[in-house]
């Protein structure tokens, strides 16, 4: 905000009158206005306007019925009157500025132009043009000041509902617009790719039951198959979930899978990342995160980038992180702490900034609830994903085949 928007701010009443109360002192002290010192009623006259405009600076009509009782003493008791004249004017415009009725204005400036006239009239042209003229200046002006303020505040103020309104707009519409693409990938999942996996774990089970001679080592592959297509199912309906729930996830990345077996690879290119950057990364990793499901497995690397990055930007490129990640009766324990300077990091408020909100979503998405805060030392940030249950297996009667087949299309 510049300087003279800063002036002539609503909440800066008192500052403006302290800031007028000194100009007038200085005139009184300092401008040689005449041959002779100001009047002991001058300075009676000037202190009581000094006093009022402090005292009734949040009460504008107050103030300017004060100043303006004081002008008109002034003017039947002293020849120079100016800091009153000036008081009573600065009073008229900060009614112009905040009067929330036009009425108020124009009644106040009615009254400062009265008692105004009882000095400027005059018999002569000169005296009758030079009272037209201090009348400008002393009513006029404020009035015109004052009302180019409000216009300019009710200006910037409109501009700012409009960018908010428009920005509001754009939100809703990009939701929207999110939203309609994710309930389009749900129904391709749904419609695709998760009847055709139902289909094929229907037609194994089958298999199991219809081939009763089968070598074990057939048996044992297709009882593989089965329980790798009844997960995938299972992975496939919270996916659906997720993306039919626009508010459920955050960020595109959240709908990006990952092969179980690559996730130790993806986890050390990020932790490689991180030392590059100049951070000490100490990593426990349990092997078992190589079997974990594709949602969770994605979710504990993104966790896992989120938070070496935090490390990195708030902790400083010299401190020491260590990664946790284990997996203990199929729930994934996860968790980052560092060494930085203690207490809440720079930048980051006490729960958390923008990052620490997404990885909490993300976290909440599949069940777990994330903690994150200061430690004696520095900051962690830790979950448990719960275990994902297993899909109940039945077994499925050669003789219902096709009923069966329905109703797993169905459930998928």
């Amino acid at each position: 905000m510049s300087w003279p928007a800063r002036l002539f701010d609503m909440r800066d009443t008192f500052v403006r009158m302290v800031l007028l109360d000194l100009v007038g002192l200085g005139y009184l002290l300092v401008i040689p206005h005449s041959t002779n010192m100001p009047t002991p009623t001058q300075w009676v006259l000037a202190v009581l306007a000094f006093a009022a405009a402090l005292v009734a600076h949040r009460r504008p009509v107050v103030n300017l019925m004060t100043q303006t009782a004081l002008l008109a003493v002034g003017i039947s008791l002293v020849d120079d009157f100016t800091i009153n004249q000036v008081g009573a004017s600065w009073a008229l415009l900060e009614i112009t500025m905040r009067a929330r009725r036009a009425r108020v204005i124009w009644l106040s400036a009615t009254l400062l132009a009265v008692v105004d006239l009882t000095d400027s009239i005059g018999d002569t042209p000169g005296q009758i043009a030079s009272g037209v003229v201090g009348l400008a200046l002393e009513v006029g002006v404020p009035v015109l000041l004052g009302l180019l303020i409000r216009t300019n505040r009710e200006l910037g103020r409109q501009a700012v509902e409009r960018a908010l309104a428009e920005q509001r707009q754009h939100e809703s519409e990009s939701r929207a617009a999110r939203a309609d693409e994710r309930s389009a990938i749900a129904r391709e999942l749904h419609d695709v790719v998760a009847h055709h996996v139902a289909s094929m774990v229907l037609r194994v089970g089958v298999a199991r039951h219809v081939l009763t001679d089968l070598d074990p080592r057939v048996g044992e592959v297709f009882d593989d198959v089965h329980g790798t297509g009844t997960a995938a199912l299972g992975e496939l309906r919270r996916l659906v979930a997720v993306l039919r729930d626009p508010d459920g996830v955050r960020g595109d990345a959240a709908l990006t899978a990952i092969e179980p077996a690559a996730l130790p690879a993806a986890i050390g290119a990020s932790i490689d990342r991180a030392r590059q950057a100049g951070v000490t990364v100490e990593a426990d990793l349990d092997p078992a995160i190589g079997s974990l499901d594709a949602v969770r497995g994605m979710a504990v690397l993104r966790l896992t980038q989120e938070a070496l990055t935090n490390v990195a930007k708030h902790a400083g490129t010299s401190a020491l992180a260590h990664l946790v990640v284990a997996v203990r009766d199929g729930s994934v324990h996860w968790e980052v702490t560092d060494n930085g300077r203690g207490g809440v990091p720079a930048g980051i408020p006490a729960g958390g900034g923008h990052g620490i909100t997404g990885m909490r979503e993300r976290v909440e998405v599949l069940g777990g609830r994330l903690d994150a805060g200061p430690t004696d030392t520095g900051w962690r940030v830790r979950t448990v994903l719960p275990a994902v249950a297993p899909a109940p297996t039945r077994a499925v009667p050669r003789e219902r085949e096709a009923p069966t087949a329905s109703r797993t299309t169905e459930s998928a």
